[in-house]
This record gives structure tokens, sequence and C-alpha cells, in this order.
């Protein structure tokens, strides 16, 4: 299995521990998450920590990083992109998708975002 594959019944079933599931959640608010940070947040010890988190790992959702004695986490959001397209494909029918921005000149006034916009999206429905 290379690192864009994922193989969707170990995804789907490290998914599906709720535990897991939350970590995945806040992992995904962040670029990086530090592993003291899911110890504040999570109602387990650190040895079940490091089993979940190893259990993601394995199945390829999320990359870990160790810094002195300090480990990090990252998503792999293709590989998330890819076990959802695998589920796609038994389910197919019209699809959110995220339209990419179109380039426009923009005033200074522009660049700061409006009060509680600050991650507002815009999404495209395709259908085929």
């Amino acid at each position: 299995m290379s690192r864009e594959e994922i193989a969707a019944p170990e995804g789907f079933k490290a998914l599906g521990d709720p535990i897991r599931w939350s970590i995945i959640k806040q992992i995904a608010e962040q670029d990086e998450l530090a592993c003291s940070l899911l110890e504040d947040t999570l109602p387990v010890s650190k040895p079940t920590i490091s089993y979940h988190t190893k259990i993601l790992a394995q199945a390829g959702l999320i990359e870990v990083r160790k810094r002195g004695r300090n480990y990090f986490y990252a998503l792999r959001r293709d590989a998330l992109r890819s076990l959802m397209d695998e589920l796609w494909t038994m389910a197919p029918g019209p699809r959110l998708v995220e339209e990419a921005p179109t380039p426009r000149h923009t005033s200074e006034s522009e660049l700061k975002p409006a009060v509680g916009d600050e991650g507002s999206q815009q999404a495209v429905l395709l259908t085929w």
C-alpha cells in the first residue's frame, strides 16, 4: 500500500471508534496537534491516546512527528478524501465540492474579513 493509497476497511474501522473520531476532528481543526492537547481534551489515559493514535497512523489517516519527547499529529487529508471517494463509488450522486476562488482586483478594505465571517467557504453543487 503506497502513501497515497489507503485500504478502506482499515480506514473506516479506525474512524469507527468515538475516541479516534474525536482525535481526527481535533487534528482537522489545526495543521498539527500536540499530543499534550489531546491529553487535556480526551477522557482517557496517555497510554490509551497512544493506542488510538497508533491505529490512526497504521490506517494511514494521520502522520506522526516526534520532536524531542513530544509527539505531533497531522491529518492526512488526501487519505481521508480517498476514503470518501471510495465510499462515493458505492452511492454516486450529486456531490458538494469546494469552488476555487476566482482572481480579481481587491481593495485593502476587502482583505479584512467581516466579524463572524472568518471561516466561511463557498460550495458548489456538481451534478452529472
